[in-house]
């Protein structure tokens, strides 16, 4: 029997053992759902903490039901280890670690080569190895198959199988997890591309789109979030100008958006946040290049969105100067430090950054995030107020408002704050309106 029916059977008869390298937002979500798919599950991790959760049944992911966690560890189904050495056993391994970018805005692909090269060890024939991890198009082939290969002394496409899939974790979504999103497969091989898309389609009940190779797999990744920079970057440049018109720049995005065909609305903040949108661009644009090539739109979105904390604070002390306050000193509370509403989430977010450049003026700023007590930022700690009151609001000389959380009573803070300044158009509903600038 060939590897790929073999393969094939073991994915009908439910015997593949799945190993997740990485239990963060994508790999906890994915062994959860392959172990409730009826495939038995080890997740690696490096951070001790995180396996000792796991084996608990002590969940950490929001997009993560509690009992289904608890449930899978006590039937048995889903444990978690940091001792790779477990690896010679799975016949699906899911590599889902984190690409973040260096001090030089350059990939960060360690910990993918660190995952992979423990993975080559102790790699057997027959499985099936995939990357979820988001990264520049080629590193499936150009550095994975590479480290596999040369690590275990097997081939790829006839000793085991190599594959891309990108994750499209949205965290906090009510609508879209791991289970129902459609998923893309592009695999070294057509054989490699239908048996990892028969593992995802005997997981999730989201479509499986076959893609021709990796590297298209890869890319398409890249699209899906360079689609998103490019405009976000496109309306924050008109949220500036149309703050020099005095045109407000929300009444025109709801206006164009009655249009039914033709147009997406996205909407101005003060910067990108989260694990893809912020970084993608730039592990294309540092993969372009390699070929000569510049790529001139996205680089000026990039740095549109870049800017736009700065720009924020900026505008938060013209705000102070119609109060005859300068930045300097002036007491300014930031409300919401999470990359985007309602998730306990702050990867990359903005926030950090606004607050940072406040502070670099001297204004004594503090912050509330009912999801976030406390954040570490370049290797400091920094700590959220408990709560907020009307006493509270009103110390202030002005409030910021940076993330757009659901459970937070904007309606009190507009009437007992000096001034506010809503980059997130969250109090839009509100009147009076007097002590409210909107970005």
């Amino acid at each position: 029997m060939s590897i790929k029916e073999n393969l094939l059977k073991k994915i009908e008869e439910k015997c593949i053992r799945v190993g997740v390298a990485g239990l963060g937002y994508v790999g906890l979500p994915l062994a959860v759902e392959k172990a409730k798919a009826g495939f038995k599950t080890i997740g690696f991790d490096i951070q001790a903490g995180k396996v000792d959760m796991v084996n608990a049944g002590h969940n950490y992911i929001g997009d993560v039901v509690d009992s289904d966690l608890k449930t899978l560890v006590e039937q048995g189904m889903l444990s978690a280890t940091t001792d790779f050495s477990f690896m010679k056993d799975m016949d699906f391994i899911a590599i889902c670690v984190p690409t973040p970018l260096d001090k030089h805005q350059q990939p960060d692909i360690s910990y993918v080569k660190h995952s992979v090269e423990e993975i080559a060890r102790y790699l057997k024939k027959e499985t099936m190895v995939v990357l979820e991890s988001t990264t520049y198009p080629g590193t499936t082939q150009e550095l994975v198959r590479p480290l596999l290969e040369s690590g275990s002394g097997f081939k790829c496409g006839i000793d085991f199988y190599l594959g891309f899939s990108p994750e499209r974790v949205d965290p906090g979504n009510l609508i879209y997890k791991t289970k129902n999103t459609p998923k893309v497969v592009g695999g070294v091989g057509k054989d490699a591309t239908e048996v990892i898309a028969a593992m995802y389609r005997a997981v999730l009940d989201g479509d499986v789109f076959e893609v021709s190779s990796p590297a298209v797999a890869e890319m398409e990744k890249i699209l899906e979030n360079t689609y998103r920079n490019i405009n976000i970057g496109l309306v924050n440049e008109l949220a500036m100008l149309c703050d020099r018109m005095d045109i407000s720049l929300w009444e025109v995005i709801d206006a164009a958006k009655t249009k039914p065909y033709g147009f997406q609305a996205f909407y101005p903040g003060p910067g990108l946040g989260g694990h893809c949108i912020p970084l993608d661009p730039y592990y294309l644009s540092w993969k372009a290049r390699e070929y000569g090539f510049h790529t001139s739109m996205i680089e000026s979105s990039m740095m549109i969105n870049d800017r736009m904390p700065e720009y924020c604070v900026e505008r938060a002390g013209r705000i102070l100067n119609h109060h005859e306050k300068s930045l300097k000193n002036a007491r300014i509370l930031v409300l919401g430090v999470a990359y985007k509403q309602d998730i306990d989430d702050y990867r990359e977010s903005p926030a950090l950054r606004v607050i940072e450049v406040l502070r670099n003026e001297q204004a004594q700023v503090e912050y509330y995030d009912p999801y976030i007590r406390s954040y570490r930022y370049h290797g400091e700690t920094v700590k959220g107020l408990e709560a907020i009151s009307p006493a509270i609001v009103a110390s202030f000389d002005l409030v910021m408002v940076t993330a757009a959380h659901s459970n937070v009573d904007y309606a009190m803070i507009q009437r007992h704050a000096r001034a506010v300044f809503d980059t997130k158009n969250v109090m839009k509903g509100l009147e009076p309106r007097g002590n409210i600038e909107v970005l």
